[in-house]
């Protein structure tokens, strides 16, 4: 992650005279217009595409029903409902009686055992780099005290009036980056049923969104923000350059703000500040190209919002997690792996198990993650994956075959080869041409790891190998 004027401020000021300056000092001093052009040059920071692995929250209102079909996506209920044939609607009316209506949940989202400090440590644990909160779904209950919503909805609808009576965005945010980690928001440009939005799109934008959205910047200055519900009209509709100019030249995020790409419904992996997948689906029916980072995002189940309806096989293992963040730093993207917390501010256990194995895997193998760059092969020669940073090729080897492992077709002067979680022993290794080729042999170390064994190979200079590398985001 990114982390006196003397005789040398003075030496610094005349090598700026003649140097040029850092990614994040040229952004910081560029004045960004209201076009896309321009709003697209800005570089990414360092520090996102070094982190590799975030924390996603879906948390709200739709905590408090906590139900979808399997498969589904739970924080969608309210709207979900709507379809009086369908499996939620019919849950609802069994359990909580036809007329009782979604706003009357509010009340029940209560947060009653949410300790921000415990959820934060539970993602220092987890190995993750940032950490990203429904600061605003698609039901539009804000979980800061949004003037905003509770005004234009007519009702109170922010978590400081009704339910938890606290600032759960202020709360966690001061308790993440206490843990020296990034805070992002994820916010919806849209609401399903806002009394605007249908019948005044104009007004929503104006006097709802823009104003609401300028508000949560300019209190918490996230590192990161996630819009999304974009879909329904194009960026332009929504003034989203306009809105990011402000956001650039006026908010006060700094330098290490990035931006995702859902601005409207024809900027998905064409504009923003990094491009998105959801469930391995690329938005827009685009390629992740343009040089932009990229990023999945999924939850541990099937839902983002915490569903009781998923049962243990839904779940992804430890080790499959472990093996996705693999896969997608190997393709030169990050993992925001998502959470569900309950109506009264849990984390569900099973889902502070699956991250604290992986912070476990972490914290042996991180060298192999962090900071990393994309692997040189397509699809690696063997049962898993590859990373590389600077001179070191990093093999993530998922099933070790029967004997020694065989990679093909490396080019350049192997200095060494090692295990980079030493306690699985040695990993010793030899070099043969073999048909006008070199191939590598590494023995099987002494000790295996569940989820995958990271070999380190040295190289003189930056690895190479026959094979072009992969593009961002191909699957393999």
């Amino acid at each position: 992650m990114m982390r006196s004027i003397t005789l040398l401020g003075i030496l610094g000021l005349l090598l700026a005279t003649v140097a040029p300056p850092p990614a994040d000092a040229a952004a910081s001093a560029k004045k960004y217009e209201a076009n896309w052009a321009s709003l697209d040059s800005r570089p990414a920071p360092a520090w996102f595409t070094e982190a590799k692995f975030g924390i996603f929250i879906h948390w709200g209102v739709y905590s408090v029903p906590a139900w979808g079909q399997r498969g589904k996506y739970a924080e969608w209920y309210w709207h979900d409902m709507q379809d009086k044939k369908a499996p939620t609607w019919k849950f609802h009316e069994r359990v909580f009686g036809p007329e009782f209506p979604y706003q009357d949940f509010a009340p029940q989202f209560r947060a009653e055992m949410f300790d921000p400090d415990a959820w934060a440590d539970v993602f220092a644990r987890a190995g993750a780099r940032y950490v990203v909160l429904t600061s605003k779904h698609h039901e539009g209950f804000a979980l800061w005290p949004s003037a905003e919503a509770s005004r234009s909805w007519g009702r109170p609808w922010n978590a400081v009036e009704i339910g938890p009576k606290r600032d759960l965005v202020g709360d966690l945010t001061k308790a993440v980056r206490a843990k020296g980690l990034k805070m992002g928001l994820y916010y919806s440009l849209y609401e399903w049923y806002h009394p605007w939005y249908k019948s005044d799109f104009a007004k929503f934008r104006d006097e709802h969104f823009f104003p609401q959205f300028k508000d949560v910047v300019t209190r918490y200055k996230p590192s990161l923000i996630f819009a999304d519900g974009e879909w329904e009209h194009p960026s332009a509709d929504w003034k989203s350059e306009e809105l990011l100019a402000w956001l650039y030249n006026e908010s006060g995020c700094g330098d290490e703000l990035i931006i995702d790409d859902r601005w409207g419904k024809d900027t998905r992996s064409r504009h923003g500040g990094y491009f998105t997948t959801e469930y391995g689906q690329v938005g827009g029916n685009q390629k992740l190209e343009g040089g932009k980072p990229w990023e999945e995002c999924r939850g541990i189940g099937a839902s983002f919002g915490y569903n009781r309806n998923e049962d243990y096989d839904q779940y992804r293992t430890a080790p499959e997690l472990i093996r996705l963040l693999v896969e997608l730093s190997s393709h030169g993207g990050n993992l925001l792996l998502d959470i569900g917390p309950t109506a009264d501010g849990r984390i569900p256990v099973i889902m502070q198990d699956r991250l604290i194995e992986m912070g476990k895997w972490l914290k042996k193998n991180g060298e192999a993650i962090y900071g990393t760059t994309a692997g040189p092969w397509r699809k690696a020669p063997y049962s898993g994956a590859a990373t590389v940073k600077g001179t070191t090729l990093y093999l993530h080897v998922f099933a070790w075959p029967e004997g020694r492992l065989a990679v093909p077709g490396l080019k350049g002067d192997i200095l060494g080869v090692e295990t980079v979680d030493p306690t699985l022993g040695a990993a010793k290794f030899e070099v043969k041409e073999e048909g006008g080729a070199r191939v590598l042999y590494i023995d099987r170390p002494r000790q295996l790891d569940l989820a995958a064994t990271v070999i380190a190979v040295r190289f003189r200079s930056a690895p190479a190998v026959d094979e072009p590398p992969a593009a961002a985001g191909e699957k393999k």
